[in-house]
């Protein structure tokens, strides 16, 4: 089979915390309104991420998933074919306005609640931070779920809400179960599993675009947040190998999804394979670079296949990339 790397043209989200930030990374919006999402690599009933080069330039996602199977998503995720699903969703954001107070639920939750919806476990890379930025993550030591109820009710839950500065190049790992937030000021780079389930507990007293105040899902919200979870701090990357200009730092790892942040000097290749066990997500953030021969410019993110066999990532200038696997169970 021949096989490439594989680009998309991105599908965008007008939600209401959105602004023009986007553009700073290439994304061409609307010459109007707001967009708060770009979804980079996407194959869900709610956004599907369209090929634009190659023998498969047209197709969606969700289409080439089902026409390629493992192929394409690899033995680690054969779970997810069975299910009719490609595994991991990317996605830019633009928070020029603080999201809602949230929760998503783990996959067993999902598939009792939710249909055929996967759980969400996510990771955020910050790629962009305005001074003072901050976010809203897990809850306040001693808060408890009856106390939580209680704020939510009183409408004042700022007291069970745990916060902690960011900054540019900053990551988060936000497991299923985490209350959490992204606050205004900042652009971010994600990689989940592929679900769009979101159960708001807090929307800051606003309304959407028809005039409404969004949905409030308070009782799925407190059966899935992990209040074990009390102020926790930011991870520290972990380098895994440096030579021959590429260094490499692990910064999320479960069972969906395994994040490095890879680093190349200019002329600095990686090698590596596409073995048919999972396929790989990069995302160049800084700098310029090919795979093979697929010219990459940030912020841009490319699909190499599972099975495509050995690869190269080679930078034409000091690069930063994020390289996303499934692993192994």
């Amino acid at each position: 089979m021949n096989l490439s790397p594989l680009l998309f043209t991105p599908v965008l989200k007008d939600y209401i915390w959105g602004g023009r930030n986007l553009e700073k990374l290439g994304r061409t919006l609307p010459q109007e309104g707001i967009i708060a999402e770009s979804w980079e690599i996407a194959a869900h009933k709610d956004g599907d991420t369209t090929v634009i080069h190659g023998e498969h330039a047209g197709k969606t996602l969700s289409a080439l998933t089902r026409e390629l199977g493992l192929d394409l998503i690899g033995t680690n995720n054969a779970w997810a074919f069975q299910r009719d699903k490609f595994p991991l969703l990317i996605k830019l954001l633009d928070a020029s306005r603080q999201l809602s107070v949230q929760v998503h639920p783990n996959d067993a939750f999902a598939l009792e609640n939710e249909g055929n919806e996967l759980g969400k476990t996510e990771m955020w890379v910050v790629l962009h931070a305005e001074p003072g930025a901050k976010i809203q993550f897990g809850v306040k030591k001693g808060t408890t779920p009856k106390a939580f109820r209680q704020g939510i009710e009183q409408g004042n839950l700022e007291p069970h809400l745990h916060y902690l500065p960011v900054k540019t190049g900053d990551h988060v790992c936000v497991p299923a179960g985490s209350l959490h937030a992204i606050m205004e000021g900042l652009m971010i780079a994600e990689i989940q599993q592929n679900s769009n389930t979101t159960y708001r507990v807090y929307d800051w007293n606003r309304v959407g675009h028809d005039g409404n105040p969004r949905p409030l899902h308070v009782d799925k919200a407190l059966q899935v947040i992990n209040f074990a979870q009390q102020e926790p701090t930011l991870p520290t990357p972990k380098r895994i190998t440096q030579d021959s200009g590429v260094t490499r730092w692990e910064l999320c790892r479960n069972t969906y999804f395994v994040t490095e942040r890879v680093h190349l000097t200019a002329g600095a290749t990686f090698k590596g394979e596409c073995d048919g066990s999972t396929l790989e997500i990069w995302g160049l953030l800084e700098g310029q670079a090919t795979i093979n021969d697929t010219a990459l410019t940030s912020v841009q993110f490319c699909l190499l296949p599972a099975a495509l066999g050995k690869y190269q990532v080679t930078a034409e200038k000091d690069c930063v990339l994020l390289r996303s696997y499934v692993p192994s169970a």
